[in-house]
């Protein structure tokens, strides 16, 4: 038997076939990032969002306060074929500067859990309801922090008129340890104001009931996944959504936790062959 090996040739893999030589790299430092066009819009579609959202203010450096660092992460986002999607940054604080019972103290969030998923999932198949995806953007930036934080200036952005200035954080951050279960009260604190209550079973499923008209939502951190027994009440839901966070409807469901779904006449198809690739 010849292999691929002995003679040379080797399968293509689509995940990098015809994408790698138009994409700018990973890059590490913030000063680096600005003097790339991809990557400095990025680093100013994050910073322009977080003052939008008032994520800080600046004040003066109190005396004998712990003032925690933050650092620019980056990475590539892609599509469900492997195509190149967007360039993203993420301001993210270094919470482990973070002092517990100073500046932080309740962290832990809850999140989907599988079963969870794939129950919903085979429901709303059996009954033929649609089923979409959302990206809720910035999604720690929806918490209200309860303690009181302070943060450095972010690299490559301190304020010329007060350089010596640090942020108070008034919304969570990414990186925060209490960040995670910030931006999860405010989203169930919103789901039930709407008429939504939690499951018992699992406290990331909010179920909907008024009458005939049911809905579930499941959310995993920045990920959503809702389905409704009509396509006018997931649409309306959808738009009450989108006026109380900043986020994006992906349509019908196809790729979640980096799992690709499929769904025809024969059912709900779920693969992991982009994870493995």
């Amino acid at each position: 038997m010849i292999t691929r090996l002995q003679v040379g040739t080797f399968k293509p893999n689509p995940w990098f076939y015809g994408h790698t030589s138009h994409i700018s790299t990973l890059l590490k430092s913030p000063s680096v990032a600005l003097s790339d066009p991809h990557w400095q819009d990025a680093m100013y579609d994050e910073y322009n969002a977080l003052i939008k959202n008032g994520t800080w203010i600046l004040v003066p450096k109190p005396p004998n306060v712990n003032v925690v660092r933050s650092v620019w992460l980056f990475r590539h986002k892609y599509h469900p074929d492997g195509s190149l999607s967007r360039y993203k940054a993420r301001l993210v604080a270094n919470g482990r500067n973070q002092q517990y019972g100073v500046d932080c103290n309740d962290t832990f969030s809850p999140v989907v859990k599988p079963t969870t998923i794939r129950t919903v999932l085979s429901l709303a198949l059996a009954r033929n309801w649609p089923v979409h995806q959302l990206d809720v953007k910035n999604a720690f930036l929806n918490g209200d922090l309860a303690e009181t934080i302070y943060m450095y200036q972010p690299s490559g952005f301190v304020d010329y008129c007060f350089p010596h200035h640090v942020c108070r954080l008034q919304r969570s951050l990414y990186g925060l340890k209490q960040a995670s279960r910030a931006g999860f009260q405010r989203f169930a604190g919103y789901a039930l104001r709407v008429g939504f209550t939690s499951s018992r079973c699992d406290s990331s499923l909010f179920i909907y009931q008024h009458g005939t008209e049911v809905a579930y939502v499941l959310i995993y951190v920045d990920e959503i996944i809702l389905t409704a027994s009509s396509t006018t009440l997931l649409q309306r839901i959808i738009s009450s959504l989108h006026k109380e966070f900043d986020m994006t409807d992906l349509g019908v469901l196809n790729y979640f936790l980096r799992i690709s779904v499929t769904r025809d006449a024969r059912g709900m198809f779920l693969s992991q062959k982009k994870y493995a690739m």
